[in-house]
């Protein structure tokens, strides 16, 4: 494979278009080639705004409509897997991004800044891409095609994973618009907590499942209080930040009654960082910092003992092309309220994380831990 992070050092003398050119040629991607995964340059601009912003250049590019690609997906399959991420490595935003990250803790000092920007963009957007039960985290592709089905596969996987049963008390943090909170109050028998950053949906949650027994709370995960048998969390650490694993860890412990179990579901990265994707950063999740296994390993020492590990992170591949294919087929009804620019967005962040879960660039982790000292519960693993 070519190392397009030395070959860019060399060639720096050079213009930005053949610089380009020549990196995706080397991943086998041709500009103005007729391949689903090739990509067609509208405005010649784009070569000078990427080799200058990086990412944040690719996104903002398109998203203006300055090139496009059929197959988005593909194509970015191929740059990753080419490492054109090492070109856009160079780029004065990718390395702002570092310094910045590991100066601040943006995580623990703007907890609700990804649920205004992000979570908060519409209960209509989310209720025609996600379905039903607003599950916005890797569904579970098991023995069904349909992507509602694969999110209770998902829920029901992680019930038994935490060994509920009714009577039980569950604290969820990070609970979103209440999916997992529901199916466990209406299939299983608990009682749920939930906390959340987003003011939309915790206002879904409180609408639509005031019937059952379940307490959302409109507050940063930090401040949880109360004693439970099982502690979850879907989706939230990626929006922890490794400064704030260790506290994580330790406060899910001191939640757990004796002989209750933490739970943990997350996109997992392939190398360590302390900072999301600049354009990520930017317009999808401020502030995340994708996890890897080890460090998440490293934060539970002599606090939580991982039980059982796995990695189910092909699904998300499905998941995300599920949405995407939701979110096309509902656009028509979504258009005048969000407009193009914004489905152009919107098709590059959904596109480009299918593209990294296909590469196994990210994968999507399932621990169950239990507390330092406690005996080991009686377990078989869920499948």
């Amino acid at each position: 494979m070519i190392d397009f992070a030395r070959k860019l050092a060399s060639t720096l003398d050079r213009n930005a278009p053949d610089v380009i050119r020549e990196a995706l040629a080397g991943a086998g991607i041709t500009v103005g080639g007729d391949a689903p995964w090739d990509i067609q340059i509208h405005d010649t601009r784009t070569y000078e705004r990427i080799m200058r912003d990086g990412t944040i250049g690719v996104g903002e590019s398109f998203t203006e409509g300055w090139w496009d690609c059929q197959r988005l997906d593909q194509m970015i399959d191929r740059a990753v897997r080419g490492n054109l991420y090492g070109v856009l490595s160079k780029s004065w935003t990718m390395r702002a991004q570092v310094v910045r990250s590991r100066l601040l803790n943006l995580q623990a000092a703007r907890p609700f800044e990804v649920g205004v920007r992000h979570y908060d963009v519409g209960n209509d957007l989310y209720r025609e891409m996600l379905g039903p039960r607003m599950m916005y985290t890797c569904a579970y592709f098991k023995g069904t095609d349909s992507l509602d089905a694969a999110q209770e596969a998902k829920l029901d996987l992680v019930c038994r994973k935490i060994g509920l049963q009714a009577g039980m008390r569950v604290l969820d943090l990070g609970c979103g618009w209440a999916g997992f909170a529901s199916f466990a109050a209406e299939r299983y028998g608990a009682s749920v907590v939930g906390y959340t950053v987003s003011r939309e949906q915790a206002a879904w949650a409180k609408e639509h499942y005031a019937a059952l027994p379940i307490e959302i709370r409109l507050e940063d995960y930090r401040h949880a209080t109360g004693s439970y048998d099982a502690v979850v969390s879907i989706g939230l650490m990626e929006h922890v930040g490794p400064k704030n694993h260790r506290g994580y860890m330790e406060l899910a412990a001191r939640r757990l009654v004796p002989g209750g179990r933490a739970f943990i579901h997350t996109i997992g990265g392939a190398s360590p960082r302390t900072h999301i994707d600049p354009w990520f950063d930017k317009y999808i999740f401020p502030n995340a910092a994708i996890p890897t296994l080890g460090q998440l390993a490293s934060a539970m020492e002599e606090v939580l003992v991982p039980e059982d590990v796995q990695n189910i992170g092909p699904h998300y591949d499905r998941t995300l092309m599920a949405w995407w294919a939701n979110f096309e087929a509902a656009w028509p009804r979504l258009r005048d309220k969000y407009g193009d620019a914004f489905y152009r967005m919107w098709k590059f962040y959904l596109l480009i994380s299918a593209a990294y879960f296909r590469t196994r660039q990210h994968n999507l982790y399932q621990i169950v831990a239990t507390p330092a000292g406690a005996p080991q519960p009686p377990y078989v693993r869920a499948s």
